[in-house]
């Protein structure tokens, strides 16, 4: 049986306040995406190994893989003590600070790119890199100027559209120690007979996608 209200009640009934509506769920953090190329590669080896290594969103920019990588210090060998090594075209430094990292007595990142060189900076100083030397600067000129069998490794990753891979290999045979090694990164595999005219022998080869990694010994 339905209960009929007096008119006192309806009219108390209308002055009640609606009940508050049910609060919404809150929606969910959205995370903004990183910017297309941004990211990072870590040291595989060492006394900083693992560490994190920044890679900014710039033109050109294309940090050695960390397989790669491996297999290169695989090739040379876990302890680099006492070497001396020049990484022409530094980037992110990850190819000269993986060097550093297992013990090279001297190793000099040389980079154009002034922000990149800034970085370099603030990262050696964050790992008290003693070892390093940052310089802002041709990776070529820098190859011609060091005096001839200087150097125990020389690290050759120049950008894959310049035309700088012959006249790099060429100082390198030259800045190179005669039981050295050359380190070269390249969009295409480098025969034998090419490398002979630069004063240069093939050593070891991996192909890696769309990247030639060479290792290489200077003619005897």
């Amino acid at each position: 049986m339905s209960r009929r209200l007096t008119p006192a009640q309806a009219a108390a009934a209308l002055r009640q306040p609606p009940a508050p509506a049910p609060a919404a769920a809150p929606k969910a953090e959205r995370r903004k995406p990183a910017p297309e190329g941004a990211g990072e590669v870590r040291i595989i080896g060492g006394q900083w190994k693992r560490t994190r290594l920044p890679v900014p969103q710039l033109p050109g920019l294309r940090p050695t893989p960390d397989r790669v990588r491996e297999t290169l210090f695989n090739w040379l060998g876990q302890d680099l003590a006492g070497w001396r090594c020049l990484d022409a075209f530094a980037g992110t430094g990850a190819l000269g600070l993986e060097a550093a990292s297992r013990g090279a007595a001297s190793v000099q990142l040389v980079e154009q790119d002034a922000g990149l060189v800034a970085r370099l900076h603030q990262l050696c100083q964050r790992l008290q890199a003693s070892t390093v030397q940052v310089r802002r600067g041709d990776g070529l000129a820098a190859l011609q100027h060091c005096a001839p069998a200087s150097l125990d490794l020389v690290l050759l990753d120049p950008p894959f559209d310049s035309a700088l891979f012959q006249p790099a290999l060429q100082a390198a045979a030259r800045a190179v120690a005669p039981q050295g090694f050359v380190y070269l990164e390249a969009p295409l595999a480098w025969s034998g007979e090419a490398l002979a005219a630069l004063g240069l022998a093939p050593h070891r080869h991996l192909r890696a996608g769309m990247v030639h990694a060479h290792l290489l010994r200077p003619l005897q």
